[in-house]
């Protein structure tokens, strides 16, 4: 009786931890450096390269060069529609995952010049998924969605990843609730991709931050500095 009390003891204090690690990210987000302080969550120019090169499918690769070029969360360019792509003026219309506002971004000439020609190569199969964009295909996730689904781009992204020889791992996940498993941290993600956008956006602007923001579609600027990637060489240039 005494060790299941014990137990059950240890178990309580881990879900009070949890809940007051909640309290704390909650309050004070944004407010310091992210956890994994002065890691390159995004890619470098040579890496992202080297990334869309390995990438086989046409499909993906014209997914994840929205979120590198126009740095589009993977929530977000998953579900991209036919009807939100104006191709007269080449501007693209998105509810924004996190705010929910709507916002008009202009299409790179080259990434909508293959936008272009994927849709009208892929008009069958862009119609029979309702017009979403990024279709699903058999090997999808088993479920309704008609557009593929971002755990299973997120999976795409993974083997891409490992068979370019980029898949670099910083730590294990410092869970808070007991019954969550530890999971191995990876340096690149589909995030690492807006990372990449929103950091050239702001180098091509001379580190307005401002603009940056708007850009990556924040509503606080603290948010934008997070996802800047600043060089070692630059940050310990005297």
């Amino acid at each position: 009786m005494k060790e299941q009390s014990a137990e059950l003891n240890f178990h309580q204090l881990k879900e009070l931890k949890g809940a007051v690690n909640r309290v704390f990210s909650k309050k004070y987000r944004g407010n310091g450096p992210p956890k994994y302080g002065s890691i390159n969550k995004g890619f470098t120019e040579l890496e992202l390269q080297r990334f869309l090169r390995s990438i086989k499918s046409e499909k993906f690769a014209l997914l994840f060069k929205y979120q590198a070029y126009m740095g589009l969360r993977i929530g977000e360019v998953t579900k991209l529609h036919i009807s939100n792509i104006d191709f007269d003026k080449r501007e693209l219309t998105l509810k924004s995952e996190k705010s929910g506002k709507m916002d008009a971004l202009l299409i790179p000439l080259d990434l909508f010049k293959e936008t272009v020609e994927f849709a009208a190569k892929n008009a069958a199969k862009i119609k029979a998924a309702n017009g979403y964009i990024f279709y699903k295909e058999n090997d999808n996730n088993h479920n309704d969605l008609p557009h593929v689904e971002q755990n299973y781009a997120r999976k795409v992204f993974r083997e891409i990843i490992k068979e370019s020889g980029l898949d670099a791992t910083y730590g294990e996940s410092d869970e808070s609730l007991y019954h969550r498993k530890e999971r191995t941290l990876h340096r690149l993600t589909t995030h690492s991709l807006r990372h990449y956008a929103i950091t050239k956006f702001a180098k091509s602007t001379n580190g307005n931050v401002v603009l940056a923001s708007r850009f990556a579609r924040h509503a606080n600027p603290s948010t934008t500095m997070t996802h800047i990637n600043t060089r070692k060489e630059e940050l310990y240039k005297r």
